[in-house]
């Protein structure tokens, strides 16, 4: 009987011998997107809040931007003011702030009252809002809308300032410069939160300014 031979064949190579204490490398992980800087909340500097009272004549419209740059108001809080909200006597004026905020009275500046007492000679004292549109109800935020818009383009502002809620961040950032700290703010602003009116700090701190100026010379 003859003998049985093995005949090899072709046949895919052994695989390497990997040690046991070789290290696998890490997976490849497609680098994650960057992380979106904050853009700085818009805010007018005073240049442009003064050329943009400086076009707005009617009595109306000038008091309704005063409250709302003064008070730091959206344009939905501007609609819930009532006359009886306003009292002429002590120059205060109850705010009904919304999204959470807090709410409570407002202690008006010179300007304000200078604005609100010339609009309350022509609107008269019947109960009712403070700012009624022509329906007697108060007035919309599509309409303020509209009227920032108009007086923006007038006083030349850039249109990405040519919105209401312009205001509350300039109110805010004005504090600042004049000093007040951020808990002042705070509570002028109505926040829950001392985050919101932290992302202002960011913008605008003289306090900070005024200290690395007096150790420029002096800390060695």
């Amino acid at each position: 009987m003859p003998s049985l031979q093995i005949v090899p064949t072709k046949s895919s190579p052994p695989p390497a011998l990997v040690s046991p204490d070789a290290v696998s490398p890490p997976p490849i992980v497609p680098p994650g997107k960057p992380r979106r800087k904050k853009r700085e909340p818009p805010h007018l500097e005073c240049e442009e809040l003064a050329r943009l009272f400086h076009v707005i004549l009617a009595p109306r419209d000038r008091a309704i931007f005063r409250v709302a740059y003064h008070a730091g108001l959206r344009a939905s809080e501007i609609g819930l003011l009532e006359l009886r909200d306003y009292n002429q006597r002590t120059e205060r004026i109850m705010i009904h702030r919304l999204k959470g905020s807090d709410s409570g009275e407002h202690g008006c500046s010179r300007e304000e009252s200078r604005a609100l007492h010339a609009w309350l000679k022509v609107r008269g004292s019947l109960p009712g809002p403070l700012f009624a549109s022509n329906r007697r109800q108060g007035i919309s935020r599509f309409m303020l809308d509209k009227l920032i818009k108009k007086y923006g383009f007038l006083s030349g502002l850039p249109a990405k300032l040519r919105h209401f809620h312009v205001f509350k961040h300039s109110c805010a950032v004005h504090l600042l410069d004049k000093g007040l700290g951020i808990e002042d703010v705070q509570d002028w602003l109505g926040h829950v939160n001392i985050q919101s009116t932290a992302i202002y700090a960011k913008i605008t701190n003289p306090r900070r300014q005024r200290v690395a100026e007096q150790l420029m010379d002096t800390w060695r």
